[in-house]
């Protein structure tokens, strides 16, 4: 089970920090990821780390601006978003997979319900 947290309000340039609790089984098993959907578009892939949290993978819209990491002693991952922009806005999802990167990117296991990131201009 997965629950994320951290979604709200914010202006355009500021910064928020998702988080995702994982529950119900070895999170140090779990390669982690966030997708996102925004508002009449098709759900897209945002960011992924390894089990280990070794290597990192992010779409190129959020290069250099959305950072994931992990804290297995929490059984936690997180996406730091900062230099928002208005096309961030989406509801975004944790995702955790037994596979690498690449199956995360496809097709995920376990996802969360999903917090409400809205940015303003």
């Amino acid at each position: 089970q997965l629950a994320e947290s951290g979604g709200g309000l914010v202006q355009a340039g500021g910064s928020l920090r998702l988080s995702c609790i994982a529950s119900g089984r070895d999170f140090n098993d779990l390669g982690m990821g966030w997708f996102r959907q925004a508002p009449g578009k098709e759900r897209e892939f945002v960011a992924a780390i390894t089990r280990s949290g070794s290597s990192t993978h992010y779409t190129d819209s959020v290069k250099g601006r959305f950072t994931i990491s992990r804290d297995n002693s929490k059984n936690t991952a997180y996406l730091q978003m900062d230099s928002l922009k208005p096309e961030d806005t989406a509801t975004y999802f944790c995702v955790a997979d037994r596979g690498g990167i690449a199956t995360i990117m496809v097709s995920a296991d376990f996802w969360g319900a999903g917090t409400v990131v809205t940015v303003s201009s």
